[in-house]
């Protein structure tokens, strides 16, 4: 059973039942490289044992020829043995190839039939393997963030937070599509096959015990029973949602969303900024674009800046969070820092002087 502060009890999810699956970013060599390195295994046995017997021939004997084995008899009998055949026509005589036969051949053969049924036993252990990383991968999952739907909102909200410095390894991602959660999990994401709605779901992404859930599904009417479930299990979570209709926003807000961006609007405003000003859109672009050029940051105050105006601070600071008021950097208010306040800034991203160095040296 598995419990949070201020929650109920919710029942392990049980990962084999209908409707959702939990899958992890795997490596997975080419089907046709895994047969053939399987093969060229198997190859390499038959070889090394077929030298083994025709360097020691003369210890062996053959009912039909009393001539030492050939090279053809050698393979023929390595064959035979190794596919544990073993028609009795060639046999080790001296003492020397008996105990060859012992310690090495018979090892061998073993060797060569684990690599032939190597593809049974995978597929034989595979659910078994799943379901102890399953376990091991659900004591470990605490406050890490939920991304449910990962379509081209939920890869940007992604991309940011990676590039914030969130490892792949603290996001889970939710999407009904299969194909989906497979590009997610060749992106080094774990994700769940399943609706985001549905409480059993976020149970499996571990949701109760997340720290942040992004909700960025196709359709409003989802985003808002995503919001319900989600905050019903989570009561403590940051809940940000994206939603097409600004009227839906206060519904959402209801719902127990902590922030809400209505992406209608917002690119709305940012099409009529860039007709009256294309310089203050291609500003605002990029200050919403992480990675390059200007940054937004939210971080604490530091002891050298507590006690000073936020225009004293190394960061252009624009706004002051104060408990849980936001206040702007030119109000009554936020004209002394307190140690306890968070600060919004605007700097130059870290990896734009690299860029920029690098574009130099092009030119």
């Amino acid at each position: 059973m598995l419990t949070h502060p201020g929650h109920q009890e919710q029942q392990e999810p049980d990962d084999s039942a209908a409707g959702y699956r939990v899958t992890f970013p795997r490596m997975f060599a080419p089907p046709q490289r895994q047969v053939a390195r399987r093969l060229a295994m198997a190859l390499g046995v038959l070889l090394l044992t077929v030298l083994i017997v025709y360097l020691d021939r003369a210890g062996y004997k053959d009912s039909a020829d009393d001539e030492p084995l050939s090279l053809l008899d050698s393979a023929y009998y390595a064959t035979v043995t190794l596919s544990t055949t073993g028609y009795g026509d060639v046999v080790p005589q001296s003492d020397s190839a008996r105990l060859t036969n012992i310690f090495v051949i018979t090892p061998l053969r073993v060797l060569f039939l684990i690599i032939l049924v190597g593809t049974t036993l995978e597929v034989l252990t595979e659910r078994t393997r799943e379901q102890i990383r399953l376990a091991r991968w659900r004591k470990q999952m605490r406050d890490h963030t939920v991304i449910v739907g990962f379509g081209t909102k939920g890869r940007s909200a992604a991309a940011t937070l990676i590039g914030r410095g969130v490892p792949k390894e603290r996001i889970v991602v939710v999407d009904p599509s299969r194909k989906v959660t497979e590009a997610a999990n060749a992106e080094g994401f774990t994700a769940v096959v399943g609706d985001g709605t549905r409480s059993t779901v976020l149970i499996s992404a571990e949701a109760q015990r997340a720290r942040e859930i992004v909700i960025a599904a196709q359709r409003d009417d989802t985003a808002v029973l995503a919001t319900l479930t989600a905050r019903q299990l989570n009561k403590a979570a940051r809940i940000v949602v994206a939603v097409r209709e600004e009227e839906n926003v206060p519904l959402l807000r209801q719902s127990g969303a902590t922030a809400v961006v209505t992406t209608s609007s917002a690119a709305g405003r940012i099409l009529g900024m860039s007709m009256l000003s294309p310089s203050a859109g291609e500003v605002m672009e990029d200050l919403i674009t992480y990675g390059s050029g200007l940054d937004l940051m939210e971080r604490t105050v530091t002891k050298a800046e507590a006690g000073k105006s936020p225009r004293a601070c190394e960061d252009l600071v624009i706004a002051v969070l104060r408990g849980h008021r936001l206040l702007r950097y030119d109000e009554p208010d936020a004209a002394v820092l307190e140690p306890t306040d968070r600060v919004i800034t605007v700097r130059r991203s870290s990896a734009e002087p690299t860029r920029r160095n690098g574009d130099q040296q092009t030119r």
